[in-house]
C-alpha cells in the first residue's frame, strides 16, 4: 500500500466531513447568532431560549440539504469501492 494513496483517502474524506457539515453547523451558528442579538435587545438572559430555535435550525437544514448530503456520501463511498484494487495492489 502506498503511503500516497492514504493520505489522499484521508484528504478526501476529511473534505467530504467538512462539505457535508458545513450547512448544518452554518445554520446552527446563524441561528445562534440571531437568538444572541435578540436576548441582547431584549436583555431576556434565559440560558435555554436558544436551544429550541437552534434544534429546528439544524433538523431544517438536514431536511433541506439531507438528499444532497446523502449524495456526496455514497459518492465518496463508491470511489472508495473503485480505490480497493489500487489500496490493496
Amino acid at each position: 500500500m502506498n503511503i500516497d494513496i492514504v493520505i489522499d483517502l484521508g484528504r478526501a474524506a476529511l473534505k467530504t466531513i467538512l462539505l457535508i457539515i458545513a450547512p448544518v453547523v452554518g445554520a446552527g451558528l446563524l441561528t445562534g447568532l440571531m437568538v444572541a442579538v435578540f436576548q441582547a435587545t431584549t436583555q431576556i438572559q434565559e440560558q435555554t431560549l436558544a436551544f429550541i430555535p437552534k434544534i429546528l435550525a439544524v433538523l431544517l437544514s438536514i431536511a433541506v440539504f439531507g438528499p444532497w448530503m446523502l449524495n456526496t456520501i455514497v459518492d465518496f463511498v463508491n470511489n472508495l469501492f473503485h480505490l480497493i484494487p489500487q489500496v490493496i495492489g
